[in-house]
């Protein structure tokens, strides 16, 4: 499991969003693509990111290519974390509103 290639992937507020969609069930990639203001491409792009860093899977069925979560290959990067115990809870949220404030130039949703 490559630990660099996940947190890349979880950097993006888009490819969170397509993962925290696809905790609901396996979705198309047109049924992905439809809540964002992007185009399919983008969105293929994105899944592209997520399925090389093993966090998706995607299988062509008939005409339609679909998306499916991985939970399991976020479980690398929950033991690595979970290494760092003092830091318990982890308040993801928090550290992206950090970062926010601290990079304001490096807005990571025009990724």
């Amino acid at each position: 499991m490559n630990l660099d290639a996940i947190f890349a992937a979880l950097a993006d507020p888009t490819r969170r969003a397509i993962l925290a969609m696809l905790l609901e069930d396996d979705m198309a990639v047109t049924d992905v693509a439809e809540p964002f203001e992007m185009s399919l491409a983008a969105i293929s792009k994105h899944l592209t990111v997520l399925a090389e860093a093993g966090l998706i899977s995607q299988e062509k069925r008939g005409r339609v290519k679909w998306c499916k979560l991985e939970p399991d290959a976020m479980r690398a990067a929950t033991v690595w974390i979970q290494g760092f115990g003092q830091f318990d809870p982890l308040d993801f949220d928090a550290f992206e509103r950090f970062l926010q404030v601290e990079l304001p130039g490096d807005d990571p949703s025009t990724s």
